[in-house]
């Protein structure tokens, strides 16, 4: 993202902050929660935080319950707590956190519970720059592709191998490779080599995934409750990029 794209994005993030939502459909809702975020990572990446809702008045108020304004699965690397780039406080985010954003039964049904207990309604997929797990998965890619071909007896046999790899990719036993490594090879495909673009696709393949394996969610797209945006946070920088699929 450009600076003049980040500029007009939190722009609008600052727009959305000023305008009363009170009797706004739903997706107004998860716009402007979204916008709020945008905006407390614009103050971050300034360094100017606020560090807002994180007193003693807050704790207590929430002892009995919680309202958090969105969902976000992100990274367990240290560098991105999402309450600190979004400069978020007690309360406001429901975060799940998995290296490389990885999916399993856990990850989703906490991020059910979130849409069906707590009612939030936005779901922020975060990737970042950096990350070690699209490394890790683009080594054991490069070893698993390897592999293949020098197993083939000839050029032919060797491009069929080639063609059957999301196959070998998808039944691999390393979760790594199943779920980072795919969305590597899925950028190759597209001619998309720079690690920068494994990042991206690899947020989108996250959304198609936690989309096709979680019928809760589904249904609350499917019933305009529930909004889901990717976003890369560039640790260079400290601001969030928006993605657009």
């Amino acid at each position: 993202m450009s600076e003049d794209q980040f500029e007009q994005e939190n722009a609008s993030a600052a727009a959305y902050d000023s305008a009363d939502t009170t009797n706004q459909p739903h997706e107004s809702t998860a716009n402007s929660t979204w916008s709020r975020m945008l905006a407390g990572n614009r103050r971050f990446a300034e360094g100017k935080p606020e560090h807002p809702w994180q007193d003693t008045t807050t704790r207590e108020s929430l002892i009995d319950r919680q309202n958090p304004d969105a969902a976000v699965l992100s990274c367990s690397d240290s560098r991105v707590p999402p309450e600190i780039v979004f400069d978020a406080g007690l309360g406001d985010l429901f975060t799940v956190r998995t290296a490389g954003q990885i999916l399993d039964d856990a990850v989703i049904a906490s991020l059910e519970y979130a849409v069906v207990k707590l009612h939030v309604s936005l779901l922020v997929v975060l990737g970042h720059e950096g990350c070690g797990a699209i490394d890790m998965a683009a080594h054991e890619l490069d070893d698993m592709i390897a592999a293949t071909t020098d197993n083939a007896a000839g050029s032919l046999e060797a491009a069929d191998a080639i063609d059957d790899l999301d196959e070998r990719i998808a039944e691999a036993e390393s979760i790594v490779l199943r779920s980072v490594g795919m969305s590597v090879w899925q950028a190759r495909q597209a001619e998309l080599d720079a690690h920068e673009d494994f990042e991206r696709v690899h947020v989108a393949h996250t959304i198609e995934e936690l989309v096709t394996r979680s019928e809760v969610i589904q249904d609350a797209l499917a019933h305009d409750q529930l909004m889901i945006v990717g976003a890369r946070y560039q640790l260079s920088t400290g601001k969030v990029e928006v993605l657009s699929f």
